[in-house]
C-alpha cells in the first residue's frame, strides 16, 4: 500500500498488482491492487490469515503462478544488480529463468516438499549455483559446502552428503535458505519459512536470517501469519485482507498503535507475555472466516467480520487514507477507534 520515504532506490515495487483465477463460475481476483515497495537491507512482512492471499503475492513476483492463474493487472518492477528496473510481469519465461534463483532468491514454507528425495543436499545446492555460474562440478560442490557453513550448519562437508530425510526440520530449512542464498540475490522472497518449525529452532533461523541480510543487504519480503515473528524480523509491516492491503506502516507504530479493526484484532489474539503474573483471561477470539475472493460483499471486505461496521461500511469499499506519515490504512473509521 505504502511507497516507504527512503534514500534508497526500492529493489521491488508492486503498484496494483491482482491476480485473477478462472472459474467455471467465471473470473475472481484473489489479488486485488497490491501496492508495496522493498528496500535493500530492509525487511517488509506481508501479514494476514491464511487464504489472505500473501502467498500468491509471492508466487507472482516469482512468476510461478500456474493456469488458471494469471497476473490480471499492474506491475512487478524489479531492480537487479545492473541497476536497470525491469517489470517481471511482461517478462518472457527465458529472462525469467536468469534471474530466479540468482537475482530472486525464494525460501519455501515447507523443505521436506521443495528439496528433492533423490539427491544429496551438497549436489543439489551445487546444481543451483551452476544454472547461473559458470562454475566446475567441483568448483561448485565446495561452494555448496561454504554455504551450508554460512548457514551455520556443524560439519558441513559431512552434512552435505546426507539426503534431506537425514536431516532435521531445522537443518532442512537451514539447506533451503543456503540454496536460496547461493547466487548472492539482491532480493529475498521468504514465504512462511518458519511455519513448521519449534519455537526455538525458529528463533534461530530469524536470528540467521538477519544476520544474513545484514552481510549481504538484500531486501526481504517475508510472508507470515504470526505477528510474534513481524515483531522479530521487520522493519515495515503490510497487513493483507482478501486480497488486499489494508494497512501498512513502520513495525514499532503498527504494534503501538494500530489503526484498522482487522490488525487490532490480530494484536488481541497474542498471547500476554505477562499473562502469569496476571489474571486469567481467554484470548480474543476473531469470529467469523476469511472473506471468500470469489463471493466478496460489496463494501469493505472486513464488514462481516468487524465490530464496527456502520451501513456506509456495507455499501462503499473503503479506499486508503493517510493516517501518518509512512502509516496508510484502509477503513472509513479507522479514525473513531
Amino acid at each position: 500500500m505504502t511507497t516507504q520515504s527512503a534514500t534508497a532506490e526500492p529493489v521491488l515495487s508492486l503498484r496494483g498488482l491482482a491476480v485473477e483465477f478462472a472459474t467455471k463460475g467465471g473470473a475472481f481476483r484473489a489479488v486485488d491492487g497490491v501496492t508495496l515497495d522493498v528496500i535493500r537491507g530492509r525487511t517488509v512482512a506481508l501479514v494476514g490469515e491464511s487464504g489472505s492471499g500473501k502467498s500468491v503475492t509471492i508466487q507472482s513476483v516469482m512468476r510461478l503462478l500456474k493456469s488458471p492463474a494469471r497476473i490480471a493487472a499492474g506491475e512487478i518492477l524489479f531492480r537487479g544488480r545492473d541497476g536497470r528496473r525491469r517489470d517481471l510481469a511482461r517478462l518472457g519465461e527465458r529472462e525469467m529463468r536468469g534471474i530466479r534463483g540468482n537475482e530472486i532468491g525464494l525460501i519455501f514454507q515447507e523443505p521436506m516438499t521443495s528439496l528433492n528425495p533423490l539427491l544429496k543436499v551438497g549436489a543439489q545446492i551445487a546444481q543451483a549455483i551452476r544454472l547461473h555460474r559458470p562454475l566446475s562440478a567441483r568448483e561448485a560442490y565446495a561452494q555448496a559446502v561454504q554455504l551450508l557453513r554460512q548457514v551455520e550448519i556443524g560439519d558441513a562437508a559431512a552434512r552435505a552428503t546426507q539426503y534431506p530425510h537425514q536431516l532435521s526440520g531445522g537443518m532442512r530449512q537451514r539447506v533451503m535458505i543456503a540454496m536460496a542464498l547461493a547466487c548472492s540475490p539482491v532480493l529475498l522472497l521468504a514465504d512462511e519459512p518458519t511455519t513448521a518449525l519449534d519455537v526455538t529452532v525458529q528463533a534461530q533461523i530469524l536470528r540467521l536470517l538477519r544476520s544474513l541480510q545484514e552481510q549481504l543487504g538484500m531486501g526481504v519480503l517475508f510472508v507470515t501469519h504470526n505477528l510474534g515473528v513481524v515483531a522479530e524480523i521487520a522493519d515495515e509491516v503490510e497487513v493483507m485482507y482478501g486480497g488486499q492491503i489494508i494497512e501498512s506502516a513502520p513495525v514499532d507504530r503498527l504494534f503501538d498503535r494500530p489503526l484498522h479493526p482487522y490488525t487490532r484484532a490480530l494484536l488481541a489474539s497474542l498471547p500476554d507475555a505477562d499473562a502469569p503474573h496476571r489474571p486469567q483471561r481467554r484470548l480474543a477470539v476473531l469470529p467469523g472466516q476469511v472473506v471468500d475472493p470469489r463471493h466478496l460483499p460489496p463494501g469493505c471486505r472486513f464488514e462481516p467480520r468487524c465490530s464496527l461496521a456502520i451501513g456506509e461500511c456495507r455499501a462503499c469499499p473503503p479506499v486508503v487514507q493517510a493516517a501518518a506519515a509512512r502509516h496508510q490504512v484502509r477503513c472509513l473509521r479507522w479514525s473513531e477507534a
